[in-house]
């Protein structure tokens, strides 16, 4: 959701709170994501039980610690578009990434720090979809998928993220 307030100086600052819709993890490179109820961020190392937790060397591209992919989310609003623009069906594992919201504006967080329920996170860049994406699925993802990417962002501040909590920018 959408907002802007309105500070003393007059200046309008947009404002938004999401949701967290669904939270997975990948233990391996090209296994099934899987559900969980809540993920563990540790600041600086990624999401516990992830393939992309820094340190611990399973999994395709593990040994490649890239700073901003230890957590990546992504948007319900994206799985909506998909399914109405382009009668694709994609489940909320289906888009390989770890956190799925709603209400958040990600293409506009780029270079900006935000909450995660209880977690701090600051947004490195766009996650495109690669190619495998469609072998992984068995869908013609790839192109919808170019421009309604995810979000990689850096756990500044670790803790627990439930399904259900707030997605909220720093006011």
């Amino acid at each position: 959701m959408l907002d802007t307030v309105t500070s003393a100086s007059t200046a309008v600052v947009p404002s938004w709170t999401g949701v967290v819709r669904y939270l997975h993890i990948t233990p391996r490179a090209f296994l099934p994501m899987r559900e969980m109820p809540e993920l563990t961020l540790v600041a600086g190392k990624g999401i516990e039980g992830d393939r992309y937790m820094i340190d611990r060397e399973e999994g395709f591209y593990s040994h490649k610690p890239e700073e901003g992919r230890q957590v990546t989310l992504f948007e319900y609003e994206t799985l909506v578009a998909l399914k109405r623009d382009h009668n694709i069906d994609l489940g909320p594992e289906e888009h390989r990434r770890n956190v799925t919201v709603s209400g958040v504006p990600l293409t506009h967080l780029v270079g900006r720090q935000f909450w995660l329920g209880e977690t701090l996170l600051e947004s490195t860049r766009l996650s495109i979809p690669c190619r495998h994406i469609e072998e992984i699925t068995g869908k013609a993802i790839f192109d919808p998928l170019i421009n309604r990417s995810g979000l990689n962002c850096r756990i500044l501040q670790g803790g627990t993220v439930r399904v259900g909590d707030a997605v909220r920018n720093m006011q």
